[in-house]
């Protein structure tokens, strides 16, 4: 069925190649733009869009929704291809799922005016489709190694319906954001699981070429993947249905140490000091450090949850995006890995901005200098991102060839 022109010929472009080129830029402006907008009405008292739940609301779910959804589909739509030896969804599917993640960003904005069901229709759709496109391949691998991607991507779905079902009943919109952000951790564990398990013996093969002896080559144990898949799957359910029991607090010190244990092999001496095992390393380390901040705010009132909270999306999250899309954006596009000094500085103004905005949660002196300089540095990290990548996402591939190809 021919389509009409205008989507046709952007149908026809470079930037629709591939699934991720056209949300992991997405995924960057919209962080860029969030940010600024949020910045905004902290420092300058400019409204932000009128939802359920009130600004906060708002600040959490385009984090997640807007900005977390993006980077998870272009993920989804490159690996799984990847993982089971597949073929890339065309360039049609990927056009209708952008369709529905941008109608869900401008449905939420006048959520106010439209009510919570546009956006609900939107966002709910796009968590559902990309389930639905995956589960007939990763259950048709014989391997069956990438399954637990489904029940995860359903975990998120479910957390989005929540959210839009207590915002049509005036309900708490709050516990169901919270969710998300475990179930997003959840996600990350999982994803950067599969990417750690390359980045890390690519830079232990360096090191064996250079003359070093860094030992056997690395593995990510499942059974401690899949125990700190259940610790994080745990504390997130127990911080929904009760947040202020104590079983809420030790379970995520549960999480914070499971994801610790993570780390354990990936103590070899000069890999660390390789920028991908770095940035990688750093999202664990934020991520456990998150952990560990909401269950001494629970249990021994140090400081309030937020904090912690703030660990795990402005570090872990973020910075595992962050990393995955440039990763991924680059071996999937026909490029060589980035290797300018940019890209690591990127990363530690996330990491900064993470423990910046942690400490200002805690009560920090000059606790409002703190938050400004957290904003500026996660601004200026997926700014400089958005442009030096626009190339990359948006032109065909140095190679010549078209497709998805990871040389």
């Amino acid at each position: 069925m021919s389509l009409p022109g205008p989507i046709a010929r952007l149908e026809a472009l470079p930037l629709m190649q591939c699934g991720f080129r056209p949300f992991f830029l997405g995924a960057a402006w919209i962080a860029v733009l969030d940010l600024a907008l949020w910045a905004g009405l902290l420092w300058l008292g400019l409204p932000l869009p009128a939802v359920p739940g009130g600004p906060l609301a708002w600040h959490a779910y385009e984090l997640l929704y807007g900005f977390g959804m993006a980077a998870v589909a272009g993920f989804l739509l490159t690996a799984v291809p990847e993982f089971t030896g597949s073929p890339a969804w065309g360039r049609r599917v990927t056009l209708g799922l952008l369709a529905l993640w941008l109608a869900g960003r401008l449905a939420f904005a006048a959520s106010g005016i439209l009510g919570p069901l546009p956006a609900a229709l939107a966002d709910l759709g796009l968590a559902l489709a990309l389930a639905v496109l995956a589960a007939p391949r990763l259950l048709r691998d014989p391997t069956r190694r990438h399954t637990g991607f489904l029940p995860v991507l359903l975990a998120l779905a479910l957390t989005l319906a929540g959210f839009h079902f207590d915002a049509l009943r005036g309900g708490d919109t709050m516990r169901w954001l919270y969710a998300g952000i475990g179930t997003m951790m959840m996600l990350v564990v999982m994803a950067m699981s599969r990417i750690s398990t390359r980045m890390v013996n690519d830079a232990l093969d360096a090191l064996r070429t250079a003359g070093h002896d860094p030992g056997d080559p690395y593995r990510a144990p499942p059974p401690r993947r899949n125990f700190a898949i259940w610790a994080i799957g745990a504390c997130t359910l127990a911080e929904w249905a009760a947040p202020d029991a104590p079983a809420t607090g030790w379970l995520a010190l549960a999480a914070a140490a499971t994801v610790l244990n993570l780390l354990n092999d990936w103590h070899r001496g000069r890999v660390l000091l390789d920028r991908w095992v770095a940035m990688l390393y750093g999202c664990y380390l934020s991520m456990a450090l998150g952990y560990a901040a909401i269950g001494a705010a629970r249990l021994f009132e140090l400081g309030p949850p937020s904090a912690g909270r703030h660990l795990l999306t402005i570090g872990a999250m973020s910075l595992a995006i962050y990393a995955a899309m440039s990763i991924a954006s680059r071996r999937h596009g026909g490029w060589p890995l980035e290797q300018r000094a940019w890209l690591p500085l990127g990363a530690a103004l996330l990491l900064a901005a993470a423990l910046l905005r942690a400490a200002a949660g805690l009560g920090a002196p000059a606790a409002g200098a703190l938050l400004a300089a957290s904003a500026l540095l996660w601004l200026a990290a997926f700014l400089q991102w958005a442009l030096r990548s626009h190339r990359v996402l948006t032109g065909p591939r140095p190679d010549g060839r078209v497709g998805c190809q990871d040389d």
